[in-house]
């Protein structure tokens, strides 16, 4: 008596329809676009829609977020490192001054692309902010 433990071959098709359904990348169509009537429940689009007059700022927003969170990382180390002793004082003035010099051109970064620091504080939902409160 052998029993033949694999499934019937239409269910590996199913199987596999279902993964092409939920692989597929759809094209942007009218109805994956934002409604202009606001009775109209929002669908969630299929592709990402861009604005090519704001790809550039929403670009440098991205690269100056991850750019400020490994720099507020490097401060925490700093601060580690200053609290531990391992530094000596021409280390840690050293160190506090290319801190200050890298949070001032961050800041002009911001302005020139008209960004503020809350901007780069990307919202990750149920964790919470990306960056703490108040940095």
């Amino acid at each position: 008596m052998t029993t033949d433990a694999t499934p019937p071959p239409r269910r590996y098709d199913e199987v596999a329809q279902a993964a092409a359904r939920a692989i597929r990348l759809l094209p942007a169509t009218p109805h994956n676009l934002p409604s202009e009537n606001p009775a109209t429940p929002a669908r969630v689009p299929h592709r990402i829609t861009t604005d090519q007059e704001t790809v550039e700022r929403d670009l440098m927003k991205l690269v100056l977020t991850i750019v400020e969170l490994l720099r507020q990382l490097m401060e925490r180390q700093a601060l580690h490192r200053v609290d531990a002793g391992d530094l000596t004082e021409e280390q840690e003035e050293r160190l506090g001054s290319t801190l200050m010099a890298l949070h001032d051109r961050m800041t002009d970064l911001c302005a020139r692309y008209g960004l503020t620091m809350d901007d780069l504080n990307l919202d990750l939902g149920p964790l919470g902010p990306l960056l703490p409160p108040g940095q």
